[in-house]
């Protein structure tokens, strides 16, 4: 590890300054050192890499997308215990990646930024952060949209008698045996969590606003046979990869609305409760009331089944309010808890790090994205010369890898640098009608899917606009297709020369 000083310190001037130390922070660095360029740092507010995997370390913590895909390309992986890798080893994965790459020189732990300021007269951004200030003539955010955790204003939570914690920020100090636990949300971490902890808790109540669709995990080991032949032949892997890839663009037809696609994919959510639901008024309780594809959809074997033990309670209401010790939901109903557990997701829409990016004229990424945010090519910005966005806006999936869209990103970002590079530019500014053109297409491809026809609130909408701005409103590949090459097109009348 090192601590960054900048009053010492190599990187405190460079070309590239990365932001983020997540899958796309590292990701970016490693295609980096692969094209022989050494002028970057990445900073990091934590101490170590990792990201989502290094944050959330709550019980069951696992990978939704199956781990041979949910990983880099240029960097598959043998070792895969499962096929949903659980957290810990999706860590320690990308700190292979990492070292193998000998990132270790370009990190800077400890480093969070308070500012990042577009300098017109240098054309350089200028980046302060808690260890010393950094320069560089680029800045690539790599700070994603599962970083901050979003806390419900919730009445009297601040007053609750017990525990209270989001499952992003697990405490491992907390000893749940035999309290009086409150699970509050049905995502992703929530079906996580439930079954995880409810054989060691005297009580566990779950807060139910929505009931979320529901798949079978199928998760399996991976046997030493499969892994051997996976160290031998890495095409092996990359076969596998191509089959999960595929047979996730094919569930993408049912987001699309295609009717016999939909009718399969509510069967199966539906088919895969009923098997393991007997109860008609849990099942009930358990079936939501909105099209399958709207919110995420969800993998799990043990969830429902967690649901009938006598010493769980399914609240099919939100919690509404906290009275001391005693969590109440919207349909009245009271529940003495020792703990809460809020599983209540991530700021995605209004991204806290919109607002420390200052481009030019000193306007904000929050200002610019007050109606909602957006990105050209889900990237750059016009207003914010020389900044990249990994992970951003219309980057998210329901039905595939994020790793994919990270690195058909990185490609873009690469193919700008040689751009610019080639052309002695040194700006590298979209256009705002190619920005706005963009937004427009996305938002009407967006209007024939489920995320805005499915009758939801998601975490994928923007409630300013009501517009799918987190989410990539199409099959995978078309990303690929549309986003991961650079054109100049839309930026050469942005651009100005190095030394005029």
């Amino acid at each position: 590890m090192i601590a960054a000083s900048t009053k010492t310190d190599p990187l405190a001037d460079v070309d590239i300054i990365i932001v983020g130390a997540g899958f796309s922070g590292i990701g970016m660095g490693v295609r980096l050192k692969e094209q022989r360029t050494d002028s970057f740092v990445i900073l990091e507010r934590a101490d170590s890499l990792g990201g989502s995997w290094r944050d959330n370390t709550y019980p069951g913590v696992a990978c939704d997308v199956p781990s041979p895909l949910y990983s880099f390309s240029f960097q598959t992986n043998p070792e895969w215990s499962r096929l949903f890798a659980p957290g810990q080893e999706i860590w320690q994965y990308l700190q292979k990646v990492a070292d193998d790459a000998t990132l270790g020189e370009h990190l800077r732990f400890g480093a969070e930024m308070s500012s990042a300021v577009w300098d017109g007269d240098s054309e350089r951004w200028v980046v302060t952060t808690t260890a010393g200030t950094f320069t560089g003539r680029y800045l690539i955010s790599a700070m994603g949209h599962l970083t901050d955790p979003k806390l419900p204003d919730i009445p009297g939570i601040g007053e609750f008698s017990g525990t209270v914690m989001h499952s992003a920020r697990w405490n491992p100090d907390v000893d749940l045996d035999g309290k009086r636990v409150g699970v509050v949300g049905t995502g992703a971490s929530a079906i996580q969590v439930v079954p995880s902890i409810a054989s060691k808790v005297e009580h566990l109540v779950l807060f139910q606003r929505t009931a979320p669709y529901i798949v079978a995990r199928q998760d399996f080991e991976f046997t030493e046979v499969q892994k051997k032949q996976f160290r031998r032949d890495p095409d092996a892997i990359s076969e596998l990869r191509q089959s999960i890839f595929w047979l996730g663009e094919y569930s993408f037809a049912a987001r699309r609305l295609v009717p016999a696609y939909l009718e399969e994919a509510r069967r199966e959510a539906l088919s895969h409760m009923q098997s393991q639901i007997e109860d008609p008024l849990l099942r009930d309780l358990l079936t939501p009331d909105y099209e399958i594809g709207c919110k995420r959809i969800l993998r799990s074997d043990d969830f429902y089944p967690t649901l009938t033990r006598d010493n769980v309670t399914l609240e099919p209401s939100a919690l509404a309010r906290v009275d001391s010790g005693r969590a109440v939901s919207s349909a009245g109903r009271g529940f003495d808890l020792d703990v809460l557990i809020l599983a209540t997701g991530f700021e995605t829409w209004d991204l806290p790090s919109s607002y420390l990016i200052h481009g030019r004229n000193g306007e904000t990424l929050a200002e610019h994205w007050s109606s909602g945010m957006q990105a050209y090519n889900s990237t750059t910005v016009h207003g914010f010369p020389n900044l990249f966005l990994l992970n951003g806006p219309a980057t998210s999936l329901g039905h595939n890898s994020l790793i994919f869209m990270i690195e058909a990103q990185i490609d873009y970002v690469l193919g700008a640098l040689r751009w610019a590079d080639a052309s002695r530019r040194a700006i590298v500014e979209v256009e705002e009608s190619a920005e706005g053109r963009y937004a427009d297409l996305l938002h009407a491809q967006a209007q024939e899917t489920a995320l805005l026809r499915g009758g939801c609130d998601s975490w994928y909408l923007d409630p300013r606009n009501g517009k799918a701005t987190l989410s990539w409103p199409n099959f995978a590949h078309s990303f690929r297709d549309q986003c991961a090459t650079f054109d100049p097109a839309p930026y050469a009348d942005q651009a100005v020369e190095l030394g005029a």
